[in-house]
């Protein structure tokens, strides 16, 4: 007996005294009677090129490289794969053509039900289905797909329908290349335009506006600047003509100060001047003359006092009559400044808003020419794509009659076929005459041999001619004949000779 060990990607397979059927094991003693085989479950790549054909017929290769190997994580499916493959090598013939066989079988099956534009437009869905079916059929030998890669569908020789199909494919997509590049051309350059057109105008008008704005603003700074000088003016007035009043009250005052202080040194000098006399009057009755000399200067005196008080008080009322009207003269010189100074910054800012509408207007004029130039230049690159239309279009009438050999009636009823012209004839007839309901008259003068007596008859003729072309006018048009003429009657023989249908 001897121990044995499985590297990492594999398994040992034991069969033998004591095993009914198999044993799988990484590690494991073998003992006598038993046989051990040891088998890799490393994936191997499989590179196939199956040849099927769709359901219209039309045959195409198949590339497709498939990464199979055993499923590790399924022990029964461990046990079917050492059952029945693990003594051939995974990269085998035996495997390769039991693999390639359920592949290449799957592969055609499902591509006799689909056709060309299915697998070449759902290769995606298409190599699913592959995988699930050919997936479902591995599972009975314990395989697993690890990976399935389908390369692009490839044309067998002689049969070029991928190659035509890319051809037209390729034509499409260059021709509505061009296309969409020039209609985003035309959009790119008449939206460049218009974007220039609406910045230039949303440009003016911002700076208008703004114009507007700052010269209403320095407006009301003036005027606000205006309105605190002329206030601080009219304060500075207020006390000057309240320190004129002060100063005049205060030499009012010093007056009548003066005044009493006079007032009182003249009675004090009475008083004196009286009690001496009244001392003396004994004993210096002499002195009368003096006395009364000097009774007469204190009068003389007396009267100067009040003089001076009365001429102080006339001029305190006069420089104070003075003073006011100076301050009312000034106040009004000020108010009339500032009156002129307000109209002249008002015509200022008349003159800063006519110029700011004058630009506004001349940008706004810009930003029309701008647009109308955009305008212009949008319709003259619809023109030219007209033009490239047009060309286009003779390209293809060119290539057309050179395919029908120049044969232009071919080529127009080509034209008409396709554009549906025909069609569109009979429907408008069956609509003009849908409504009509047309009453049809046919009329028979007999067989018309000629003979000996032709001109009679050609008389006779334009007489039995009359009856019936009178009774079709009336069924027309409901006119009847004048009553000079006859009349119109219903006998047998008149209608013999309508025959309407």
């Amino acid at each position: 007996m001897w121990y044995r060990v499985a590297k990492a990607s594999e398994y040992l397979v034991i069969t033998g005294a004591g095993i009914d059927d198999i044993k799988l094991a990484k590690k494991a003693w073998i003992l006598p009677g038993q046989s051990h085989t040891v088998f890799d479950l490393s994936p191997v790549n499989y590179t196939f090129e199956v040849q099927a054909m769709s359901s219209e017929k039309l045959p195409f290769v198949l590339p497709a490289v498939f990464t199979i190997g055993p499923r590790e994580d399924d022990m029964p499916s461990l046990h079917k794969y050492a059952k029945l493959l693990c003594s051939h090598d995974m990269a085998s013939n035996h495997v390769q053509e039991l693999v390639q066989g359920i592949i290449e079988g799957e592969t055609r099956v499902l591509a006799a039900s689909m056709t060309m534009e299915d697998v070449f437009k759902g290769t995606k869905e298409f190599k699913q289905e592959v995988f699930d079916k050919v997936q479902l059929e591995l599972n009975q030998f314990g395989l697993l797909i690890y990976n399935a890669n389908v390369k692009q569908l490839v044309d067998v020789p002689g049969h070029e329908y991928f190659s035509y199909l890319g051809q037209k494919i390729q034509m499409e997509a260059a021709n509505k290349a061009r296309v969409d590049v020039a209609e985003a051309k035309k959009k790119g350059e008449i939206g460049s335009k218009e974007r220039e057109g609406m910045t230039l105008q949303n440009a003016a008008k911002i700076n208008a506006e703004t114009k507007i704005y700052a010269t209403k603003r320095e407006g009301e700074g003036k005027k606000e600047e205006i309105k605190v000088k002329s206030e601080v003016k009219v304060y500075e007035n207020m006390r000057e003509a309240e320190v004129a009043e002060a100063n005049a009250e205060l030499a009012k005052k010093k007056a009548v100060w003066t005044k009493e202080a006079k007032v009182a040194e003249v009675e004090a000098a009475k008083a004196v001047a009286l009690r001496d006399a009244e001392l003396q009057q004994e004993v210096e009755k002499m002195h009368a003359l003096s006395k009364t000399e000097k009774l007469k200067a204190d009068l003389l005196s007396e009267a100067t006092v009040e003089y001076e008080t009365k001429k102080l008080e006339a001029d305190g009322a006069l420089f104070q009559k003075q003073k006011a009207a100076e301050a009312e003269l000034f106040t009004k010189k000020l108010e009339a400044e500032a009156r002129l100074y307000a109209k002249k910054l008002e015509a200022e800012a008349q003159k800063a808003i006519a110029e700011t509408q004058l630009y506004a207007k001349k940008q706004e004029a810009e930003a029309q020419k701008a647009i109308a130039e955009a305008q212009l230049y949008a319709k003259k690159l619809e023109a030219e794509g007209l033009m490239a239309l047009g060309q286009a279009e003779g390209a293809y009438l060119r290539s057309l009659l050179e395919a029908v050999g120049g044969n232009y009636n071919a080529t127009r009823d080509f034209m008409m076929l396709k554009n549906g012209t025909f069609q569109e004839i009979a429907k408008i007839n069956a609509e003009a005459v849908r409504e009509l309901k047309p009453n049809i008259s046919v009329w028979n003068h007999g067989s018309g041999d000629g003979g000996a007596n032709g001109a009679f008859k050609e008389v006779a003729g334009v007489y039995k001619m009359l009856p019936p072309l009178l009774k079709t006018v009336h069924e027309q048009t409901g006119m009847l004949p004048p009553s000079w003429m006859g009349t119109l009657s219903n006998s047998p023989s008149t209608n013999s000779t309508l025959d309407s249908t």
